[in-house]
């Protein structure tokens, strides 16, 4: 069957909306019309070259939609089903059986090769493999091929809560609200910072607010950020450019320092600042990507004093158990993530695509008619 999808044809250059024609689906694989699909800084970084992929490709790893075929194996959706796309594992390695999906030992096979684990794509044009499987669905098309793995069935869909929305749950959503509930794990009246809000950040704050912390101070020089920051749960924001000294900005506020800090930007400087924000002992989780490799430099000092530096990769949650939970909390008005989502008309992807570079949008979400 044939699908529209944004196609980059070389990187750094414009996505044009292209048809391609969809393959016969693998045992395990599942068939999505989209309903919506948001754009996360990720696929800015793949359509930029930063994170290689054969060409053409597809990207987009945030969709939701409903199930328009399934594969012979596939037995936990079926036709109709509303499902959100997330990235895949392979269920069988070892930190899949300890439930640490995200870091699946065939993690970059089943989500950066732009195809199958046997080679082959889910996607060709005029008979020419096209590149997807982008975080094992690319959902930038009207239709995605996803695994049964990454194929999260929607629990009874709250009123009031779009399904083109629930798409950003699938990767960015689930990254920075999964590293505050399963990383860093906070106690009621734990302090945390958070550098950068976009949607990871913010979602960061959203589960940082569930989890009773306080402080919740949210760092970021995007004016318009800040505000709805304190919307979605933070107790007080800071404005970099605004201030002499973060780190004192930061005391001023905690004392000794907070708890715990999130780091979502990626810079070194931003990771000293986040970890020179943090009490003895205190945890920074860094989150952020600026390219595939980025040497950091930090004073030893500080994990001396007890602080700890550690990675995130999707908040090492578990798609299935996080996902249901989060749309639950909004369900409660504790998590209310569909104030991030900006929609934009699937024809108007650059659009969206430039929202995000410009921090104009936190969250863009292509519809789909």
């Amino acid at each position: 069957m044939k699908a529209t999808v944004a196609l980059w044809k070389e990187p750094g250059g414009p996505a044009s909306l292209e048809p391609v024609e969809i393959g016969a689906l693998a045992a395990r694989e599942v068939l999505v019309r989209m309903s919506g699909g948001g754009i996360c800084r990720t696929d800015l970084a793949a359509a930029a070259g930063i994170v290689p992929l054969p060409v053409p490709f597809v990207l987009g790893h945030e969709g939701a939609g409903v199930v328009e075929a399934v594969g012979a194996a596939v037995d936990t959706v079926e036709v109709g089903d509303e499902v959100i796309l997330s990235f895949d594992s392979c269920g069988d390695c070892v930190q899949c059986a300890a439930n640490h999906p995200a870091f699946c030992e065939l993690f970059p096979a089943l989500n950066y090769s732009g195809t199958r684990l046997d080679g082959s794509t889910t996607l060709t044009q005029d008979d020419l493999p096209v590149h997807g499987s982008w975080l094992g669905q690319s959902s930038f098309g009207t239709y995605a091929v996803a695994g049964v793995r990454n194929t999260v069935k929607v629990p009874t869909r709250p009123a009031g809560l779009p399904l083109e929305f629930l798409g950003p749950l699938g990767c960015g959503v689930l990254a920075g609200a999964g590293t505050v509930f399963n990383v860093l794990r906070p106690q009621p009246g734990q302090g945390i910072a958070v550098f950068g809000l976009g949607g990871v950040g913010l979602s960061a704050v959203m589960a940082a607010t569930v989890a009773g912390c306080h402080p919740i101070i949210g760092i970021d020089p995007h004016p318009r950020r800040r505000p709805l920051a304190q919307e979605v749960g933070a107790t007080h924001t800071i404005d970099p450019g605004g201030v002499d000294d973060i780190d004192r900005a930061i005391a001023h506020i905690a004392g000794a320092g907070v708890d715990f800090a999130v780091d979502t930007v990626g810079s070194g400087a931003v990771v000293r600042h986040a970890l020179m924000s943090l009490r003895m002992p205190g945890v920074c989780a860094t989150l952020g990507l600026q390219a595939m490799k980025n040497d950091i430099t930090i004073d030893q000092g500080h994990l001396q004093m007890g602080r700890t530096l550690t990675g995130g990769l999707e908040g090492d949650a578990d798609p299935h158990t996080l996902i249901p939970h989060l749309i639950d909390l909004w369900r409660q008005g504790r998590f209310p993530f569909d104030q991030l989502i900006t929609r934009f008309p699937f024809p108007r992807i650059e659009d969206a695509l430039e929202a995000v570079r410009s921090g104009k949008a936190v969250k863009p979400v292509l519809v789909f008619d």
